[in-house]
Formats: C-alpha cells, sequence, structure tokens
C-alpha cells in the first residue's frame, strides 16, 4: 500500500469509528480551556472535568485566581496530580494575561507558549479548538497510535511525531485527525488492552499482529505424571 493510500485508509477508517469525535475538557471559552489543557497533564480528562465543574463556577476570568492566597487554589484542584506546581503555574500565567493581555489569553501558538505551564501540545490544543487554527497535538495516545500504525519510528520525540503527522494529514484535517487520533487509543487501541482482535487496522500494526499471534499460539500442557509445585513455605 502506497504511503499516501495508508494515511488515507487509516483517516477514513477512524472517521468511521469515531464520526464524532471531539476535545472532551469542559470549557465555555478559549481561557477555560487553557485551563483545563494545563490541569491535564498526567491526569485524566474525566479527573480535569469533575474538578473543573466547581473551579470554572469560582474563577471565571484571570483577575478571580489572583484574588486568592495560592494556598486556596491549591485546595480547589488538589485532586489533580502534580497541583501545587499547577497552582502556581495557573496563577502566573493569569498575572501575564493580565499584564500583557488586557485580561484576554493569546490567540497565537508563540504567545500561549511563552505562558507558564502552556507547552506546545496545549498550545495546539487551544489554538486548533479555541481559535479554528488547523493543529495536531500529540499527547500519550496520538504517540501510540502513531507508532503502532507505523506513521512515526518508536524512539521518534513526541515532536518529530508531530510533523510527520503534518507531513502525512492534509492540513484541513489536522484538528479532526487529532481528536480521532485520541478517541482510537482511548476507546480502542488502549496501551495495555487494545482491542487487536475487532481492529479494522490490524494489518498496519505489526505490534497488533505479534499479539494476535501470541493470543492464538496454544500454551504448553504440562506432563502427565509431572510432580505438582510445592507449595510456597510459610516459615
Amino acid at each position: 500500500m502506497k504511503a499516501s493510500d495508508k494515511i488515507r485508509f487509516i483517516l477514513d477508517t477512524m472517521a468511521e469509528m469515531f464520526p464524532d469525535a471531539h476535545c472532551e475538557l469542559n470549557h465555555s471559552n478559549p481561557f477555560e480551556l487553557t485551563i483545563a489543557v494545563l490541569l491535564s497533564a498526567q491526569c485524566t480528562d474525566e479527573t480535569v472535568n469533575r474538578v473543573t465543574a466547581d473551579l470554572f463556577r469560582k474563577y471565571r476570568s484571570p483577575e478571580d485566581y489572583l484574588k486568592v492566597e495560592l494556598s486556596e487554589l491549591e485546595q480547589d484542584i488538589r485532586r489533580i496530580g502534580l497541583f501545587r506546581t499547577k497552582a502556581a503555574n495557573i496563577q502566573k500565567l493569569c498575572r501575564i494575561v493580565m499584564e500583557q493581555y488586557d485580561g484576554v489569553i493569546p490567540s497565537t501558538h508563540e504567545e500561549l507558549t511563552g505562558l507558564p505551564g502552556v507547552g506546545r501540545k496545549t498550545a495546539n490544543v487551544v489554538v486548533s479548538n479555541a481559535f479554528g487554527v488547523p493543529a495536531i497535538a500529540v499527547d500519550t495516545h496520538v504517540d501510540r497510535v502513531s507508532k503502532r500504525l507505523g506513521l512515526a519510528k518508536p524512539d521518534d520525540s513526541v515532536l518529530e511525531v508531530e510533523k510527520k503527522l503534518m507531513r502525512r494529514v492534509p492540513r484541513e484535517e489536522w484538528t479532526l485527525t487529532h481528536h480521532r487520533f485520541i478517541f482510537f487509543g482511548r476507546y480502542h487501541c488502549k496501551a495495555q488492552q487494545p482491542k487487536c482482535e475487532i481492529c479494522p487496522l490490524i494489518e498496519l500494526c505489526k505490534e497488533g499482529q505479534r499479539r494476535m499471534k501470541v493470543a492464538s499460539e496454544p500454551k504448553p500442557k504440562q506432563k502427565k505424571g509431572a510432580p505438582a509445585k510445592r507449595a510456597a513455605s510459610n516459615l
């Protein structure tokens, strides 16, 4: 299969599997999305949404986050991993947004990555979902799926994976591809228990083929008359 046919087959298959793929972080504006993505590092979207349900009612603007002591904000997000570091970054971010951007979250990738706690992935999510700029954010799901399907090498960095996907996927499909790869990785091609046996992309996945081969191999039978293993002593 030619490289162009391969990527088209992958994109079309995922589109059929997850036609409604979308950002699962709850938010109502670019600022809330930025905070939610910042909180999602090393944390599930489900946990973030539980925390932001109360957080976004209490804090509605960058100014609101600066009115409280850092310790109070830490307690508000304590269920989130690395909550102390994230709370500090949120207040630093809000101070910069107030001082440099008149309280409005900036819309360019360069400006966003200049904010505390906002890396390349976070900036890509914000520009694509909040401002309609095509981008591919590579999280753990996108990284895993890309490598399993041979779109990137196993030892490629996150940035290398992003660049390879940007070269192969049509620009107008970048954002949708990001969401569909996440859904595919989160609900189908999971890290530990991928659904290889029903995967329509199994022919493109060497790891999936290996897993299926191992699963189909007969388990060695115990020889007749072989002594059973002695129970471990409790002494």
